[in-house]
């Protein structure tokens, strides 16, 4: 795994995690990197000073995890909570899910999870009502 520093042309700076340096570069030109704040998907590398590990002895390092720096950090940390606390994630079945919804065929709730541009555009044409979110869903891992 490995961290970059990115950046989009409104100069949102932000972290994130790839598999790899080429993982980075196929994510990227699918359009799968965009800027948590603004949703661009021209994002680019920026210089970033490496993280080195203490020797084994020299005691457990602790993660860095920060707060939010500015006030649009806080307010979209607090939306992210509110949707993640009162919708239910359902991942890659979000335009199958909004649609069994919508035609009745599931409960009515509110959901949120992913889907490609075309296919949200498509269930607007259809007047399912959905909207994008300003941030990506974290995904569920081990």
């Amino acid at each position: 795994m490995i961290r970059f520093a990115l950046k989009c042309p409104a100069d949102h700076g932000f972290e994130s995690w790839f598999q790899s340096g080429a993982a980075f570069d196929s994510l990227k030109s699918a359009g799968h990197v965009a800027c948590p704040f603004c949703g661009d998907t021209a994002v680019e590398k920026t210089l970033m000073a490496p993280t080195v590990r203490p020797a084994r002895n020299a005691g457990v390092a602790q993660p860095h995890l920060s707060a939010p720096a500015s006030d649009a950090e806080r307010a979209l940390a607090e939306l992210r909570r509110k949707v993640e606390e009162n919708s239910e994630y359902v991942g890659p079945d979000f335009v199958a899910e909004a649609r069994r919804i919508h035609d009745g065929d599931a409960p009515e709730r509110a959901i949120y999870g992913e889907a490609r541009w075309d296919e949200a555009k498509k269930l607007l044409e259809d007047g399912v009502p959905v909207a994008p979110l300003p941030f990506l869903p974290q995904r569920k891992t081990n």
